[in-house]
């Protein structure tokens, strides 16, 4: 009896926790959509003492207290019409955002497959090595690779404001696009193409690639099915929910990226929105709120229509229960 009671409290006190990090962890992105939907004058008397603060150069310690409100006093949506059809150049940077992350992810996740299906299914020594290379650059932070890929792409020349080099020279002297159009191209390449080699899908993939039976090879190969066929018919299937995982991982990533277009991009319209978010006036508060809202959506909805796919991704491996 004195187990099963130690087990109950044990119980409760588990729940109590679990339930209030939630709340807590929660608590901002409520916060965020509801002071999107208040007027500028209801967020200022909320938050007065703390923007007040923010936006002065001396910063002083706060002494009124914050409110935190979860329910507007007069709800309104005029800071979503600013946003969504007033003023285009949100819906520009969200676009600039899309325009990076998706080419990223879904190349990046197509490399993936091609490389782990060959790191798991032929073993030497070579192989070996540029594996254990792969979880080397993985281990790096991204700030460290940022100076050769900086000298890469400068090399390369797409950190160039004219088409004096290689295939842009020639792409602009066939009039095939435009000056403009052609630099706003190099620049979004210096970002895409670092993303699309990027070692985190290719070690996790072929984590899961490994754990696939060699009897299921042995199987197809007697029935006369080719590498191609095996790729497909067999790893991919079993390795579904993986990919899955592994691709809203990288576009949560990449969608939150700053120091790449900072530092890659000379053009500040093609900075994605998470490096717009920060530049946002704070005497605006309630329409950096709506543009966080925004932000926020594609994210939100790819997790609540992945989230078995995630849970199954890290609990199976290869069809086989991890």
């Amino acid at each position: 009896m004195k187990a099963k009671k130690k087990t109950l409290v044990f119980n409760m006190i588990l729940t109590v926790f679990i339930c209030v990090s939630a709340i807590l962890f929660i608590m901002p992105t409520v916060l965020t959509i509801a002071n999107s939907f208040m007027t500028s004058s209801e967020i200022s008397a909320n938050y007065g003492a703390m923007l007040g603060n923010m936006s002065s150069e001396k910063k002083v310690f706060i002494s009124e207290n914050v409110n935190l409100k979860f329910i507007p006093d007069k709800a309104t949506v005029s800071q979503y019409k600013e946003v969504l059809f007033k003023n285009p150049e949100y819906l520009f940077k969200f676009w600039n955002s899309v325009i990076l992350t998706v080419p990223i992810t879904l190349f990046q996740l197509a490399v993936a497959v091609l490389t782990s299906y060959g790191f798991s299914r032929y073993n030497g020594k070579v192989k070996n090595l540029i594996f254990f290379v792969y979880i080397i650059l993985m281990l790096m932070p991204y700030q460290v690779t940022l100076v050769p890929n900086y000298l890469v792409a400068d090399k390369l020349g797409f950190l160039e404001e004219i088409n004096n080099t290689g295939i842009w020279r020639t792409l602009s002297e066939m009039k095939i696009m435009e000056d403009t159009t052609i630099i706003s191209l190099k620049q979004r390449l210096a970002i895409i193409l670092p993303g699309i080699f990027s070692p985190f899908s290719v070690f996790l993939l072929t984590k899961v690639m490994r754990r696939i039976p060699v009897s299921y090879v042995e199987a197809a190969k007697l029935d006369g099915a080719n590498e191609w066929q095996i790729m497909t018919q067999i790893f991919l299937p079993l390795c579904k929910s993986a990919l899955v995982s592994i691709g809203m991982l990288v576009f949560i990533d990449y969608w939150n990226m700053v120091e790449q277009p900072i530092i890659l991009m000379k053009d500040s319209e093609l900075h994605p929105l998470s490096v717009f978010l920060s530049q946002i006036n704070t005497g605006d508060i309630g329409l950096a709120f709506a543009v966080g809202v925004v932000y926020m959506i594609p994210t939100i909805l790819m997790f609540l229509y992945g989230e078995d796919y995630l849970v199954e991704g890290i609990t199976y491996s290869g069809g086989i229960k991890g």
